[in-house]
């Protein structure tokens, strides 16, 4: 795991999901972010969700992405 770690750093990502408590070491992350998290998730799951992005029935990827636009337009209402 702490190679997955590594990379994350070296490519200049933070980490946010802290370690399992079986750990002997602990490693640091930021609490803030962590809690905030979950609203990325959270519409990625509803992206996916939609039939027509799960299925990816637009098979080009202009047409792929207007779906998923007018998809993330409607979040906002």
């Amino acid at each position: 795991m702490n190679q997955i770690v590594d990379i994350a750093h070296a490519g200049g990502s933070k980490v946010v999901i802290p370690s399992k408590r079986s750990r002997t070491e602990a490693r640091s992350y930021d609490t803030e972010l962590y809690k905030e998290h979950h609203l990325i998730e959270h519409v990625f799951r509803w992206l996916t969700q939609w039939r027509g992005s799960a299925t990816r029935y637009a098979k080009r990827a202009d047409s792929f992405l207007a779906a998923l636009s007018v998809r993330s337009i409607s979040l906002s209402f």
